[in-house]
C-alpha cells in the first residue's frame, strides 16, 4: 500500500502521544496548564505530545517539515512548564535537556512550502475538553502538493463501541484511496468504518463544538431548523466530531466560526477531513468549495466547515445558503 511506512510511523507516534495524554489526565488531579498569548490554554500534555510526535517523525523522515500548533516561546515564558514536559517524555526520548526540548517543539513553527510534502500535527485538539476530562484528539496528517494523503486521529476518551469500556480509546486512520479504519487505541485488528446511509435529512443528527466562541450555535440551529432536524446537536470538542461522522454516529458536522474574520488552522481539519472522506463522506466549506491546504497554516479561502455522510451534502448547502 502507498504510504505504508509513513502510516506505520504516524500510528506509532500518535499512540505514544495519546498514551502520555492519558497518563496526565488519569494521574493528575489538576493538569498543569497556562494561557498562550491568544488566551487559549496549553497544558503540559500538549507540549509533551507535540515533542514526542516530532521526535518520532524526524527519526524516519528528517527532511519533512512538521507544522505544529505549539511553539517554544510558551515554554520560554513559563520555564517551569518545560521541566514538567521533560519529566513526562524522558523515558521515551532518552536524555533530553531544556535546550533540546525548545528546539524540538519549535521545529513545528519553521517556514514550509505548503505546496510540497509536509506533516501537520495538533498534539491535543480540544485542550479545553482534555482539561475537563471530556473528548479530545491527537491529530496527525501528511500532505503532498496541497492534498491530505494520510490522517491519524487518536481519541483516548472515545468508546470503541457501546459494548466496550470507554477507557480503551479509539484510533482512526485513513490513506487516500484506501478507506478509513478504526481500532483500539493501544491494540490491533483494525476494521473498516463507513459513514451512515441516512438520506432523509430530517432524520439526521448533527455535531458541533462545545464552546460557543468556537462556532456559532445560533446559526447552526437555524440551519438545522431549515432542514427539519429536531434532534439536539451532539456537542463534542476536537476532531472527535470527524471520527463520530466517519463511524456513522452522526450525519452532519457544522462549524461556522463565531468571528466572521476567523480562518481555520490546517491542523484542526487535515486529519479529520481525510478520515471522513475515505469513510464515504464529504467535506467542504459553507459554499461547497474544497478545503485548500496549500495556503500556509490557515484555510485562508474557506469560511465555515461542512462535513456530511455525502448523501445530505447538497441539501445542507442549500439550507446554509438560505440561512446565511
Amino acid at each position: 500500500m502507498i504510504f505504508e511506512k509513513e502510516l506505520a510511523a504516524a500510528i506509532s507516534a500518535v499512540q505514544k502521544a495519546s498514551a502520555i495524554c492519558k497518563i496526565v489526565s488519569e494521574t493528575s488531579s489538576t493538569i498543569f496548564s497556562v494561557q498562550k498569548e491568544d488566551h487559549s490554554p496549553v497544558s503540559v500534555a500538549d507540549l509533551a505530545s507535540q515533542a514526542l510526535i516530532t521526535v518520532a517523525l524526524r527519526e524516519y523522515y528528517p527532511e519533512d517539515p512538521i507544522v505544529g500548533e505549539e511553539e517554544a516561546k510558551t515554554i520560554q515564558q513559563h520555564k517551569h512548564l518545560g521541566n514538567k514536559v521533560l519529566d513526562l517524555i524522558r523515558k521515551e526520548t532518552n536524555a533530553l535537556n531544556l535546550e533540546t526540548l525548545l528546539e524540538i517543539v519549535d521545529y513545528g513553527s519553521k517556514s514550509f512550502d505548503s505546496n510540497k510534502r509536509f506533516w501537520t500535527v495538533d498534539p491535543i485538539d480540544g485542550t479545553k475538553g482534555f482539561l475537563r476530562g471530556d473528548q479530545f484528539a491527537v491529530a496527525l496528517a501528511l500532505l503532498e502538493r496541497g492534498q491530505v494523503v494520510l490522517g491519524v486521529l487518536g481519541c483516548p476518551n472515545m468508546a470503541i463501541d457501546n459494548t466496550k469500556p470507554q477507557k480503551l480509546g479509539v484510533l482512526l486512520y485513513a490513506v487516500k484511496g484506501h478507506g478509513t479504519f478504526a481500532m483500539p487505541l493501544n491494540g490491533q485488528n483494525p476494521k473498516k468504518v463507513f459513514v451512515d446511509s441516512i438520506t432523509r435529512v430530517s432524520m439526521a443528527r448533527f455535531c458541533e463544538s462545545v464552546e460557543k466562541n468556537h462556532a456559532s450555535h445560533d446559526e447552526h440551529r437555524q440551519i438545522a431548523d431549515a432542514l427539519g432536524i429536531t434532534a439536539s446537536p451532539c456537542r463534542m470538542d476536537s476532531q472527535v466530531k470527524y471520527a463520530a461522522l466517519a463511524r456513522g454516529e452522526a450525519s452532519i458536522y457544522l462549524r461556522l466560526p463565531s468571528k466572521k474574520d476567523y480562518r481555520e488552522k490546517i491542523w484542526d481539519h487535515a486529519a479529520g477531513s481525510i478520515i471522513v472522506e475515505e469513510a464515504g463522506g464529504k467535506v467542504t466549506d459553507f459554499k461547497g468549495n474544497p478545503l485548500q491546504f496549500n495556503l500556509g497554516k490557515k484555510l485562508e479561502n474557506n469560511i465555515g466547515i461542512l462535513a456530511t455522510n455525502g448523501h445530505l451534502h447538497s441539501k445542507v448547502l442549500d439550507a446554509i445558503a438560505e440561512v446565511i
